[in-house]
């Protein structure tokens, strides 16, 4: 199945890293249409050690992102499938078809524990695909029917469609959300995140899930020096007016092909100072492009770093807005679902 062609965030069919051929498209690549393809999840809880995250448990019910966001850290990963963290990481979309009943049968295991689990940590959960295959909504609703904590990390306007299952989960002090603004100005927003909800439509979606009385933290993610690092200040002011509790940001990361992808978008969009914008990402990351150790991949580090850890902090203290951690989810009330997706009839 497809759907019709429209902005892409970017032009190149770049081959993964492991590709040992290349493919040359007939059509150009921004005539090409999105493909959705099933998949059937043999598992669907992963687990981090990194000491940078604010989360152990995630959950990622897409592979692949049509919002296209040209920085997405996540585009390398489209290689592991042999496809191309270029144009195939925003047109080829693989759905996990199955996840709500492998999240089921994960939870329903006595050897499991209950943590709070993070939805979207790769790709947006609220993708275009979402409106239709209704995945993240079906693992919600596992998740409130078993009392499981959980957090979700979008840029859509989708996610409050689900609102009706967040907030009750939120008011039982089970439920947050995470909400990233890159920029609020639409005409960048359509360069870097061609098919990503606007700015101010965010900052929409963070005034109605406070009002709801959902936990919402914002990522003003990534920072890019002489692209929109000078927005920062305004969009700490207007995420803490719209009832946001707390904010975090992260640089520009650019690991594996996200390198050369980004560098082909930056000569063609802003050609100006796309030399000084790499050298101070260079600065940021001790000479090289991307530093990926941990510490340092999602501040950097020198007085570029310290610069904007100095001017974010101000603005979070000026606006009220706590700096960005996992908020404090109750697992107390998790009860094992029954076999035949019912609660068991053991638990209370």
């Amino acid at each position: 199945m497809s759907t019709s062609a429209a902005n892409r965030g970017t032009l190149s069919q770049r081959p993964g890293r492991f590709a040992v051929t290349t493919v040359t498209l007939d059509q150009p690549a921004t005539a090409r249409s999105t493909r959705y393809h099933r998949e059937i999840a043999r598992s669907i809880i992963t687990h981090n050690s990194s000491p940078d995250l604010h989360f152990d448990a995630s959950i990622n019910p897409y592979r692949g992102c049509e919002h296209g966001c040209i920085y997405c850290f996540a585009r390398p990963n489209h290689a592991y499938v042999d496809l191309s963290p270029g144009q195939d990481f925003e047109s080829e979309i693989f759905y996990k078809e199955n996840a709500a009943e492998v999240l089921r049968d994960t939870l329903r295991k006595r050897s499991y524990r209950c943590q709070p689990v993070v939805i979207g940590t790769a790709t947006d959960p609220y993708q275009p695909a979402e409106r239709e295959r209704r995945i993240t909504r079906e693992l919600l609703q596992v998740l409130n029917e078993c009392r499981h904590p959980f957090s979700l990390i979008t840029k859509s306007a989708l996610v409050l469609r689900d609102l009706d299952l967040i907030a009750p989960a939120a008011r039982e002090g089970r439920a947050s959300v995470a909400v990233s603004v890159t920029t609020l100005d639409n005409r960048l927003k359509n360069q870097l995140e061609p098919r990503a909800s606007a700015g101010r439509e965010r900052v929409r979606v963070v005034r109605e899930l406070a009002r709801a009385g959902v936990p919402v933290t914002v990522l003003v993610a990534p920072l890019i020096p002489f692209i929109n690092d000078h927005e920062m200040e305004e969009i700490v002011a207007q995420v803490a007016a719209a009832g946001a509790r707390s904010a975090g940001f992260v640089v520009l990361r650019l690991p594996h092909e996200v390198g050369p992808l980004w560098q082909e978008w930056l000569a063609e969009h802003y050609p100006d100072r796309a030399a000084k914008v790499m050298a101070t990402l260079r600065d940021l990351h001790g000479g090289a492009a991307y530093d990926s150790r941990w510490h340092h991949r999602h501040r950097g580090q020198g007085p570029w770093a310290q610069l904007l850890q100095q001017r974010f902090r101000g603005a979070c203290q000026r606006h009220g807005l706590a700096p960005r951690e996992g908020f404090a989810l109750d697992s107390s009330a998790f009860r094992a679902p029954g076999d035949a997706g019912q609660l068991s009839l053991w638990e209370g």
